[in-house]
This record gives C-alpha cells, sequence and structure tokens, in this order.
C-alpha cells in the first residue's frame, strides 16, 4: 500500500510567537511533498506534484489561514507550558 501523512510541528527559541515556526510537512510514501512554514508564510513544493500542490494551497486564502492560526493555537499555547514544565523542574 500507500502511505500519506503529514508532519506538523514547533520550532522555537523562546515563548515570544515572533521566535516560533509552524511547519506542516506533506508526504506521500517516504517522498517529502510538499511543506508550509510560517516563516516563509507560504506553502513550498518539492516535486512537481508538491510545486502544483503548493500553488494551489497559496491560492486558497482559507488554507493560508487555517495555517497561521495553527501557529498559534498549536505551537504558541503548548510550548508556554513546555517553558512551564522545564523551568519548574530545573
Amino acid at each position: 500500500g500507500y502511505l500519506w501523512h503529514v508532519d506538523t510541528g514547533c520550532v522555537f527559541n523562546s515563548s515570544d510567537l515572533n521566535d516560533i515556526e509552524y511547519f506542516e510537512i506533506y508526504n506521500y510514501n517516504k517522498l517529502k511533498l510538499f511543506r508550509f512554514s510560517s516563516t516563509l508564510d507560504k506553502y513550498v513544493g518539492y516535486t512537481e506534484f508538491g510545486i502544483k500542490q503548493a500553488t494551489a494551497f497559496n491560492n486558497n486564502k482559507d488554507y493560508i489561514a487555517d495555517a497561521r492560526a495553527m501557529k498559534e493555537h498549536l505551537c504558541l499555547n503548548n510550548i508556554k507550558n513546555d517553558y512551564e514544565s522545564a523551568l519548574t523542574k530545573s
């Protein structure tokens, strides 16, 4: 069979929203097709199919708005909890 999966995550140096990068990586089998990066504020394709998908996602204002919102919803809230937890244990 074939495996389609999306990886999401946050990269951060502090709990400040400006220091956080949210990403989504779209994969088919072991091939990275395209990704969203909040640093670039757009989707970028890595294959011919991925470039087409990235272009379509970038042209859909709802997809871009949802990805931007995930940075605050997923990353900011969890990072604050991670920082508090790490600081109380050190």
